[in-house]
């Protein structure tokens, strides 16, 4: 059974991001199940940090753009989602490739989410666990 509210495809999801931080990044959404967002990140110039590996706040831009489209389209019509926290640890450097992400429910409410987000590498290792909570708006 499908938690989406709203409906929504790959198609566009990844129209959504243009001309966004996520775009500029490279980010792409992969597929969408019935509870779940997951997406892909390449590991390149435009995500290094100096030392030539992943930087930290990639990830964690990539693990909130998950989260945050998941809970928008958790959330329904008449409502939006915004960040009011969102955490990760970083558990393995990736110097080049891709990264793989997946955001999944922890709890969803009439006012808040709460969303976890997993983001692996090419082997299929875990390189950033994050946990993103969203305030769930009524639109004006």
């Amino acid at each position: 059974m499908s938690i989406w509210k709203t409906e929504i495809s790959l198609d566009s999801a990844n129209k959504l991001m243009k001309n966004t931080a996520a775009s500029h990044l490279g980010i792409e959404m992969t597929e969408i199940g019935d509870d779940y967002f997951k997406g892909r990140m390449p590991v390149d110039a435009r995500t290094h940090q100096p030392a030539g590996i992943l930087h930290g706040g990639a990830s964690i831009l990539f693990a909130e753009t998950l989260g945050s489209f998941a809970a928008q389209f958790a959330a329904g019509e008449g409502f939006y989602c915004v960040g009011q926290e969102v955490n990760g640890n970083h558990l393995r450097g990736v110097a080049e490739g891709w990264v793989y992400g997946i955001a999944k429910p922890h709890h969803i409410g009439r006012k808040s989410q709460v969303w976890g987000i997993e983001i692996t590498n090419e082997q299929g290792k875990m390189v950033c666990i994050a946990r993103l909570t969203v305030a769930v708006l009524p639109k004006p």
